[in-house]
């Protein structure tokens, strides 16, 4: 598959406008977000619109997709970030159905000094929410 699927413009719109009303109907209402930081699925759409509200704040100011792979109802988009100077390399995991909503959206990050940083900077976004 070539062209990017609606799913992944859809949270590409997101991400780039900062826009968090557009995850309403991004999401399905049984999505599950699974975090490089939790072991714990977080389920249904507030939860992951909460991590994903906070991933945005952390990450958003020097998020940058690299590269993306398809498949039919899937996607995993290569990232690359700066947190307080370390650089922070991961990927998102999309998983989407026949609506385009997304019904999985897990995030995996390296290295452990970046995936510390990350974690220490989303539990303190997470207080603020």
């Amino acid at each position: 598959m070539s062209e990017q699927p609606p799913a992944v413009k859809a949270w590409h719109a997101v991400a780039e406008s900062g826009d968090l009303g557009q995850l309403g109907a991004l999401l399905a209402d049984d999505v599950v977000f699974r975090s490089p930081a939790v072991f714990a699925p977080q389920e249904g759409k507030a939860l992951t619109t909460m991590y994903l509200r906070g991933a945005l704040a952390v990450l958003g100011p020097t998020l940058r997709y690299v590269e993306e792979w398809y498949g039919p109802s899937s996607a995993v988009l290569e990232f690359e970030a700066e947190l307080d100077g370390l650089y922070v390399q991961g990927v998102d995991m999309l998983r989407w159905g026949d609506d385009d909503r997304l019904t999985s959206f897990t995030v995996m990050v390296r290295p452990l000094r970046g995936l510390n940083k990350l974690i220490e900077l989303m539990q303190a976004q997470l207080a603020r929410q």
